[in-house]
């Protein structure tokens, strides 16, 4: 027995067998062409034609503009067969096609079929067809020749699965930015696995780093045998140990030598413990952070998240340093007033929730000029700092709330969890640095892809020298 009820009568596709169908009859459908159809299209065809997808590119071709796949909007004729003219259970002999003027975004096309012969020996039905713009011009004309059905069908549409895409313009921006500058010295301390010394050869050969290693040679060079890297034209400091590597590196940095600090394949704590041993010139009196920098597809800015690396479970006074790390960091990348959400499990203050007590207090202190460059609200749940709906479902009044640039997670599990579910489930563009200390620190993991590592040193690198990146335009979600 069905319980669920019948879809509505435009959620069903009827269609017309070769003897309900007469010549002349038409049908047709349209589409508004965007960028995003654009890209798909591109990523179901392969079809990477710069004309389609690089504006820059397209600037100097015939059309000085992007245009669209001329199969995209072919493609919507056969979208009519399929679904209305014959519709189900057509089989699709033949088309010819005529391309006659191009498709830009914003474009509204109309697929008009309308029938021309009918050949009762076997069912073939011939159909006219026109593509035409918002203008009435046509864009795309030819004739379609099919096999009719010859039984009826009724079914309900089939619902379409939501597809977001990636463009990486975010990222593109980032390593556009930094190699606009000279590669900076950076002191790479133990690369002693082909995922660590694979990722300093990337970075190097984009330009990002000059890469001075430091770790026991016979297995930096059995590492980039692993990972088949060259690493001759680098300067390698011989140490036997990880801890007398981590020491030597910061050393570096202390006789100028090195401009960007950089992990390797040692653990994050036995670096950071030379960072701030006694006596280190990379202490600066601010507490080290960590900020994860992410491009999420479905979200229109940059968002950074922190701490999820460093603070295990930070003080207010701590925290305060972490968010003004975090602003500082926003700033190099062109975003002038940041938007600083501070998370907690609710949006109103709960004495029995510590989360809450210290985001009304980093609120406040933002409010007097303790932290600086930016807005400071909270305390926020998360849906409320990324989605204005859900920020005036609960009646915030907030200039945070819905738009926030920059998430301070409570501690280092939900900040640790937050960011890489981001990352995971949402197929975010992630750089990931330690700020703080004197220069800045790249931290990569063997779990990082490459678009990561990449990112990382070209945000240490904007850093180092003290440059921004114009931040890119917002995307809508």
């Amino acid at each position: 027995m069905n319980f669920s009820a019948p879809p509505a009568p435009g959620q069903m596709i009827e269609n017309r067998t070769f003897d309900e169908i007469a010549v002349g009859d038409q049908a047709s459908v349209s589409k508004t062409v965007s960028q995003q159809d654009i890209d798909l299209f591109a990523v179901v065809s392969g079809d990477v034609n710069p004309a389609h997808l690089d504006p820059a590119y397209a600037k100097t071709d015939m059309f000085h503009r992007v245009i669209a796949h001329g199969m995209l909007s072919a493609g919507l004729i056969s979208n009519v067969l399929g679904t209305k003219l014959p519709g189900p259970g057509t089989i699709y002999l033949g088309q010819d096609l005529r391309f006659t003027a191009p498709v830009d975004i914003g474009d509204t096309i109309t697929a008009t079929l309308t029938v021309t012969e009918k050949h009762p020996e076997k069912g073939d039905v011939v159909l006219d067809c026109a593509c035409t713009n918002q203008k009435g011009h046509v864009v795309v004309s030819g004739k379609a020749f099919v096999r009719a059905p010859t039984q009826k069908v009724r079914r309900p549409r089939v619902e379409l699965p939501e597809v977001q895409i990636s463009r990486h313009e975010r990222f593109r921006a980032l390593l556009a930015a930094a190699a606009g500058h000279e590669p900076a010295p950076t002191a790479v301390a133990y690369p002693c696995d082909a995922s660590a010394i694979g990722a300093v050869a990337e970075a190097a050969k984009a330009g990002l780093i000059a890469p001075i290693l430091v770790g026991p040679k016979d297995k930096i060079l059995a590492a980039a045998t692993e990972a088949k890297v060259d690493v001759s034209a680098f300067r390698l400091i011989d140490v036997a140990r990880s801890a007398e590597a981590a020491a030597t590196a910061v050393a570096l940095v202390k006789n100028g030598e090195a401009k960007l600090l950089m992990k390797g394949s040692l653990h994050t704590d036995e670096l950071l413990h030379a960072v701030l041993a006694p006596g280190s010139t990379m202490r600066t009196g601010r507490r080290l952070s960590h900020v994860y920098l992410l491009d999420v597809p479905t979200y229109p800015r940059p968002l950074l998240v922190t701490d999820a690396a460093v603070n295990i479970a930070p003080t207010l006074e701590e925290k305060a340093d972490i968010v003004q790390n975090a602003v500082d960091l926003a700033h190099v990348m062109g975003i002038a007033e940041p938007k600083v959400a501070v998370l907690s499990a609710v949006e109103t203050v709960n004495p029995k929730l510590q989360s809450s007590l210290d985001a009304a207090a980093l609120s406040k202190m933002a409010e007097r000029g303790q932290i600086k460059g930016a807005l400071v609200d909270g305390p926020l749940a998360f849906d409320n700092a990324v989605s204005a709906t859900a920020a005036a479902e609960k009646g915030i009044v907030s200039k945070v709330a819905g738009q926030a640039d920059i998430l301070v997670v409570p501690d280092l599990e939900a900040g640790n969890i937050l960011a890489k579910q981001l990352i995971y489930l949402a197929h975010a563009d992630a750089a990931g640095i330690v700020l703080g200390a004197s220069v800045p620190i790249i931290l990569t993991s063997r779990a990082d892809a490459e678009r990561t590592r990449m990112a990382s040193c070209a945000v240490a690198v904007l850093l180092a020298h003290g440059g921004a990146v114009a931040a890119p335009p917002a995307t809508g979600v």
